[in-house]
């Protein structure tokens, strides 16, 4: 258990986030948010009328991964599908506005841009509504995405894969890429869909939720010990440095290759929506060891930066002004435990 984290050091940390360099390859998603308000419940049905006051839209997924380094100070390019649509068009001039290279974006007339919408009714989701084509890239969107990935890996400090099974990630796209990056001994950091464990091999870090480790290991999970045990069978098979599983109210549990373990318990105070959670750990999470933190310091870092997003509405990013501040809260109120 994280008792006390030294501040300095990771403050030094943060400060470097700049200088850090990440390509993220992934699946591209944009997020539609309709915001309203519920007064009653429609006589067609027993389902609640939402009178719409207002729409907005937020890149998700991958795109959402490269917004969070963005925002806290990284360098990041993106590589991914979107599709010849209108919401294609809107997800890449967001991205262009957020100033994130997506020199790795392809274009593929065949697919739709993948679109989650979500209705928000008095700040609780009523219901999501997802558009998209699972199938498999192959072609000229395979060879786009790789051909992009040769030219930038040196330029880079790690990657990121972002699996969302919405058809990027395939195995043959996994081989290649993780085969560039252990070639210039680059940092990979994975977040995982169970259908492709077996291809994850040698990666640094991947950070699965507790279904998404049970499915892969083929162990149900009951409590810390099926966890323990889950976990490092995992890491056995797939000889990584380390496992991040995240636990939602339960914070998260580290799992390093020495066979150091670290529970990390959760640091929101409130948790209002837990979308793109994820999201945020594995962009903190990399952006922290391309920063020279260990291990249990990007652990660390990426907890208390998902302890800021899960207490704001709808998908959003940590600042770093904001990690600071929550990361200052927790230290101080961890040396207050160790006094008394």
């Amino acid at each position: 258990m994280i008792k006390y984290a030294n501040m300095n050091r990771l403050r030094e940390v943060i400060s470097r986030f700049k200088k850090a360099k990440i390509l993220v390859v992934g699946d591209l998603i944009l997020d539609e948010f309709i915001w309203g308000k519920v007064n009653r419940i429609s006589p067609e049905a027993p389902v609640p009328v939402v009178r719409v006051s207002s729409q907005s839209f937020m890149p998700g997924g991958a795109s959402n991964v490269a917004n969070n380094i963005r925002i806290l100070g990284g360098n990041v390019s993106l590589a991914g599908v979107i599709g010849n649509d209108l919401y294609g068009d809107i997800l890449k001039q967001q991205l262009e506005e957020y100033k994130i290279d997506i020199g790795g974006l392809v274009v593929d007339k065949q697919r739709p841009t993948t679109l989650k919408t979500r209705v928000i009714a008095h700040s609780q989701q009523v219901v999501r509504i997802d558009k998209e084509s699972e199938t498999h890239i192959d072609g000229r969107e395979l060879r786009y995405i790789l051909d992009y990935t040769e030219r930038k890996i040196k330029d880079v400090d790690a990657v990121i894969i972002e699996d969302y099974g919405k058809g990027v990630i395939t195995g043959k796209l996994l081989d290649n890429i993780l085969s560039i990056a252990k070639k210039y001994k680059k940092i990979i950091t994975i977040d995982p869909k169970e259908d492709h464990f077996s291809v994850y091999k040698e990666a640094t870090v991947i950070t699965p939720n507790k279904s998404e480790l049970a499915k892969a290991s083929h162990i149900k999970i009951e409590d810390f010990k099926t966890l323990k045990k889950a976990a490092l069978k995992l890491l056995r098979r797939l000889k990584i440095k380390g496992i991040l599983v995240t636990l939602g109210e339960d914070g998260m549990c580290l799992f390093e290759s020495s066979k150091k373990i670290t529970q990390i318990p959760t640091v929101a105070q409130e948790v209002f929506d837990v979308s793109g959670a994820g999201d945020t750990v594995i962009a903190v999470v990399t952006l922290s060891l391309a920063s020279g933190a260990n291990l249990k310091e990007a652990a660390y870092i990426s907890n208390c930066a998902a302890g800021v997003v899960v207490g704001k509405v709808g998908i959003s990013v940590c600042t770093e002004k904001e990690l600071k501040e929550k990361i200052a809260l927790e230290s101080k109120r961890l040396k207050g435990e160790r006094k008394e």
